[in-house]
């Protein structure tokens, strides 16, 4: 259904980019350092920018086909079967919005630290409860406020392409990883590519909250696609900035002093080498408006996915909203659950299992638009998807399952975070019977 004053596609675009940049890319150069050379970094970025890219146009086709909010949860209820889309929105509730809200709170108060003293998790609380009063106040407001944050975040991150291109080197950088390398490290480049992943995660962002765009079936496939295409140009251009810029002392330096952990990213050594001391402050300051930024589109969209299952009788009726007005129930919800999360739990292990929870759902999304082309279940038209996003759906359900598995190999308790949200969301579904209505 297309709403009059709805999300355009320049909102699109900014609620899909602000969700994919944060402080990863000023960081994960950093640590592959150790096990890659500087064309195998880049390399890491650009397959994870197609794989991306792969799974922005099934998404793509699945908006078209139900142009509804949901992401995961109303694409999975409608083309395979309403238990698996309710694993998948239990899944999106927790890991794949509370978390993230919790955890770019935790990284602007780290590093607002650097700039000012305050409370410990202060300015976490804060951020939280700030982009909370905002998605609830209006949807006008929440879309001013979102795009607005959006542009200042570009602005900044190409401030600081800019810097490193202009007063930076341009010859190709002859440093070499501190591990010796025989032959094409390819379990160390498939190890950085999860992390990269991570990093690209939040290119579906728009298909939660299909509903409130103006014209959802051409403008929510344009978004994902035209803001996977932007990131994945920035972040390649970002690191090639980081690899010729950085020598491997620096590098080693870095890791050696906690990397991150040291409230120093990449992005300070760049420009304390190239502009002076200015310049880790202006770094710091944008890694806290990035994480107010992304904490600010994951509060947009992520309700919408609460408010599609409570209309369906997954959730209690009152987390539904009313048509026009930003589902105020749902937000709170989730704003509480970060809130939890933020107050309670180290978020170093939480990170590292999020991402594949959130790959095995996109994954099974993908393969829902594979069966849907050809079996589609009564009332979708199967012959209407493209070949180019059936062959992207294919070639991303086959990497996401190639990147698990090489990620159970590593450490199989990875797969047991999938095990137990597989397991919780199954007793939850019994326990609620059947009073979903039908989509």
């Amino acid at each position: 259904m297309e709403r009059a004053n709805g999300l355009g596609l320049a909102s699109g675009i900014g609620l899909v980019s602000s969700s994919m940049v944060g402080v990863g890319v000023l960081v994960s150069a950093g640590w592959a350092a150790s096990v890659l050379g500087p064309g195998q970094i880049l390399l890491t970025w650009l397959v994870g920018g197609v794989i991306a890219m792969f799974g922005a146009r099934a998404y793509a086709a699945l908006a078209e086909l139900i142009p509804r909010s949901g992401g995961e949860y109303r694409y999975l209820s409608d083309l395979l079967h309403p238990s698996i889309g309710y694993m998948a929105g239990w899944a999106s509730l927790v890991l794949g919005f509370a978390a993230p809200v919790a955890f770019c709170a935790a990284m602007a108060d780290a590093y607002a630290a650097t700039l000012a003293p305050a409370p410990a998790k202060a300015v976490g609380v804060t951020l939280i409860a700030l982009v909370t009063l905002l998605a609830a106040r209006s949807q006008r407001l929440s879309r001013w406020t979102q795009d607005s944050l959006a542009f200042a975040k570009f602005a900044l991150l190409i401030g600081f392409v800019a810097v490193g291109v202009i007063w930076g080197a341009r010859e190709w950088p002859t440093w070499r990883p501190e591990k010796e390398q025989v032959g094409f490290p390819l379990s160390d480049f498939l190890g950085q590519l999860l992390f990269v992943a991570f990093a690209y995660s939040g290119w579906n962002t728009a298909a939660y909250a299909a509903g409130e765009f103006r014209d959802p079936r051409r403008t929510v496939p344009r978004a994902m696609v035209l803001a996977t295409a932007l990131v994945m140009a920035l972040y390649l251009v970002v690191n090639w900035v980081f690899v010729a810029n950085l020598t491997q002392e620096e590098l080693s330096s870095w890791r050696g002093a906690g990397g991150d952990a040291s409230r120093t990213t990449l992005g300070h050594l760049i420009v304390l080498d190239l502009i002076g001391p200015l310049g880790a402050s202006v770094m710091s300051a944008f890694v806290v408006l990035s994480m107010l930024s992304s904490a600010s589109a994951f509060t947009v969209a992520g309700p919408f996915v609460y408010a599609a299952m409570a209309r369906d009788g997954a959730l209690p009726a009152r987390f539904a909203g009313r048509d026009g007005a930003p589902p105020t129930a749902s937000i709170l919800l989730q704003s509480s659950i970060a809130l939890v999360l933020l107050l309670t739990h180290s978020f170093d292990l939480l990170v590292e299992n999020v991402g594949a929870v959130l790959t095995f759902t996109t994954a099974l999304a993908a393969l829902a638009l594979i069966r849907a082309r050809f079996a589609p279940p009564r009332g979708i038209d199967g012959a209407s998807i493209a070949p180019i996003a059936v062959v992207s759906a294919v070639a991303y359900f086959a990497m996401s399952a190639y990147t698990l598995w090489a990620a159970a190999s590593d450490r199989p308790a990875r797969l047991l975070w999938i095990g137990v949200v597989l397991a919780a969301s199954a007793v939850a579904y019994a326990l609620a019977g059947r009073r979903r209505a039908p989509p």
